[in-house]
């Protein structure tokens, strides 16, 4: 017996598109979403320290590095491409640009992701909220308090696209 005969069809839904691929029971839903195009989902540690890999799995923050594709089989995942596009862009990835929050951009996607799942659930967080939610998430670029800013910033947005289309 092969390793090859432990594979396994996995079914994913990312960014609303289904995304079939083989998964043995040792591959993590970041292999196996890199392997299939998903680039912007980053490898950073594989160990769960950075989250540089976050990705939103059935409206919760993941780190795709440290959860198994089985795991993840049949399960919906947002990466930073489904979050919003070039032409109409997040408030969360306007915001990041407007107050300056990335640098080197390698940490940002996760961190735009932690970002998201966070104001999914809490849209008017305080300080401590987004320093809980973004706590798997490191950054050696920006020092941290421009992120905050930009998290910020988007709630207020958001909020207020709320109440005008409310």
């Amino acid at each position: 017996m092969t390793s090859m005969d432990n594979n396994k069809a996995v079914t994913l839904k990312v960014n609303g598109t289904t995304l079939q691929a083989l998964a043995g029971p040792h591959h993590t839903l970041l292999e196996v979403l890199r392997n299939n195009g998903h680039v912007e989902v980053k490898c950073g540690c594989e160990k769960g320290d950075c989250g540089a890999c976050a990705v939103i799995l059935d409206g919760e923050a993941v780190d795709s590095c440290l959860t198994l594709a089985w795991n993840a089989d049949g399960g919906d995942v947002q990466t930073v491409k489904g979050i919003g596009t070039e032409l109409h862009p997040h408030p969360l990835q306007t915001a990041f640009i407007q107050e300056g929050s990335v640098q080197c951009g390698y940490c940002i996607p996760g961190v735009i992701v932690a970002a998201k799942a966070l104001l999914d659930v809490n849209p008017d967080p305080t300080d401590d909220d987004i320093k809980v939610a973004l706590s798997g998430n490191l950054c050696r670029c920006t020092g941290y308090t421009r992120i905050f800013s930009a998290v910020h910033e988007a709630a207020r947005k958001m909020r207020e696209g709320a109440k005008n289309n409310g």
